[in-house]
């Protein structure tokens, strides 16, 4: 006869530091990164979009919680260990860098105070969140179509390229910026969580690295050994108890889908991705011994992003890849019952305003560079072998957005400057579009990558991607009579538009020629020794 099953064990504890530590990196980078690169005020961040945004783990992981209470009824099972959920890295990055941050300057730019500016891009961050719930609520129903349309190489490849240009590589510099503290932990959260090399006490790598070179960074400023201190960005206590993200209960932001109609190609390939990585979850688990729903899984992450964008959300939230993990060190249910009570207070009191100041970057975002490691590597792994250079062919494009970043306006612009700069606007789904693409040569469905050929000739007509603006709004490529000429490309980008568009048209071709001479010749079977994966 099974026992009963107890959903609170003590390999919960463990696991919950894990899990919020993961969540509050998320926070850190929102705040950091849209006050450090775009000068977004931090007040109005902790204000309007943490406490949403907070709320969307804790609608997500009590639903995991209880979805955990169920499978256990239901199986009898006494290790039932709760699907981890948190906000999506990749799309974190993606928000602050593609649409929050672009969204403010270019407010600014047009005339706006600082405050309506940022209300604005506030605005446009949740219809961007609202689009991602509602379509990932749609796709739940045929998420295994989505999985047989585009190869896996594709949107695990866009994923590797952000993991590794993005979410790997810009946290370095703030981790670096304090090498004594930063590589510490880095060195000592990479053994443990990447080399699986204990730690005292059975202390969590994230925990292990905060308390060791945070007590480093502690000891170095009291002793003045890292420089001058500098005067805190912002009041912690002006943070506290904010009611500002009520507002988004008015629906006042229904007014900005206008302006979020030309962010929608960002949104949806992170909104896709986190749907193939719900399902990559539910298999991991059901390995695993825990056998959920993969429409459950990705339902409720979906109604988790969809409700959080209702209450102010600039971030989407996600099952976690981690599962098994969670697993091998005890959880059962409660660490994400504890992770939606705590995160969920972190955020809507304001308290997180404290740990943002106090705790140094430094000593969490090595987290993020295992979650980029982490990502890099299960793209690779979740592909077949001879879909590699599929994968890498992805990480590309991406590069294009890293030289671009560090592009200034005193920069001399040059045919390389250009060229990087239209390789660089709308990344995403050209990595998308390239690694699909030969990922379907290499199994020699030349037919199917000339529609993705196409799709790129579609999208850089309108500025999708390849855009030759900065801004990189969607624009009619000729003029319309009644369109206002404010839609309409400027004269003298349409030809480099056009020979953008005109070089994937002829690709496309090029494949269903290719494809019929090879079906013609009875050469249409994929290369074994590429099968030999």
């Amino acid at each position: 006869m099974p026992g009963k099953y107890r959903w609170a064990s003590v390999g919960d504890v463990n696991s919950f530091f894990g899990l919020m530590l993961d969540n509050i990196a998320g926070l850190f980078l929102l705040v950091s990164l849209l006050s450090q690169v775009f000068q977004f005020p931090v007040e109005f961040v902790l204000r309007y979009m943490v406490p949403g945004t907070a709320i969307g783990v804790l609608i997500g992981d009590l639903a995991f919680f209880l979805l955990a209470l169920q499978l256990a009824k239901k199986t009898g099972s006494t290790t039932v260990t709760a699907m981890p959920l948190g906000l999506d890295t990749p799309s974190t990055f993606g928000m602050i860098f593609f649409v929050l941050g672009p969204a403010y300057q270019l407010a600014l730019k047009g005339g706006m105070e600082a405050h309506a500016a940022a209300m604005h891009a506030w605005q446009i961050g949740i219809c961007c969140i609202f689009i991602s719930g509602i379509f990932k609520l749609i796709c739940s129903f045929g998420s295994d179509w989505i999985r047989r349309s585009i190869p896996r190489a594709g949107l695990l490849g866009s994923l590797a390229a952000i993991a590794l240009v993005i979410i790997s590589f810009l946290p370095l510099l703030e981790i670096l910026h304090y090498p004594m503290v930063g590589l510490i932990a880095m060195s000592i959260i990479l053994t443990a969580l990447v080399g699986r090399v204990p730690l005292p006490f059975k202390l969590p790598g994230a925990v292990g690295g905060l308390v060791v070179a945070g007590g480093i960074f502690g000891i170095m400023h009291v002793a003045g050994l890292l420089g001058p201190s500098e005067p805190p960005a912002f009041n912690p206590s002006a943070g506290l108890w904010p009611t500002e993200w009520l507002q988004a209960l008015s629906f006042d932001w229904w007014s900005a889908m206008g302006h979020t109609v030309k962010y929608i190609p960002i949104v949806i390939p992170f909104a896709i991705a986190t749907i193939v990585g719900g399902i990559d979850c539910a298999e991991s688990a059901s390995a695993v011994g825990d056998h959920y729903s993969t429409g459950s899984v990705i339902g409720i992450e979906a109604i988790a992003t969809l409700l959080a964008s209702f209450c102010g959300a600039v971030i989407q939230t996600t099952p976690y890849i981690g599962h098994p993990a969670y697993k091998a060190m005890g959880g059962r249910a409660a660490f994400t019952l504890a992770t939606a009570i705590a995160f969920g207070l972190l955020g809507t009191t304001g308290l997180f305003g404290y740990f943002y100041l106090l705790i140094p970057k430094a000593t969490v975002y090595p987290i993020l560079m295992f979650v980029g490691l982490e990502i890099s590597a299960q793209s690779f792994l979740a592909t077949p072998r001879r879909h590699y250079p599929a994968v890498a062919m992805a990480c590309v494009p991406a590069l294009a957005f890293l030289a671009m970043f560090f592009v200034g306006p005193e920069t001399k612009v040059t045919p390389a400057i250009i060229t990087t700069g239209l390789l660089k606007n709308g990344f995403i789904l050209t990595s998308v579009f390239w690694s699909s693409a030969l990922a379907l040569v290499i199994d020699r469905r030349l037919n199917a990558a000339a529609v993705f050929y196409f799709a790129a000739a579609f999208c850089t007509l309108f500025g999708v991607i390849h855009s030759p603006l900065p801004s990189a709004p969607l624009l009619l490529p000729l003029a319309i009579p009644g369109i206002p000429e404010s839609l309409i490309l400027p004269a003298e980008h349409v030809s480099t538009v056009m020979n953008w568009t005109m070089g994937y048209f002829i690709v496309g071709c090029l494949m269903l020629l290719w494809d019929f001479y090879l079906k013609a010749t009875h050469q249409s079977a994929p290369d074994p020794a590429h099968l030999q994966d």
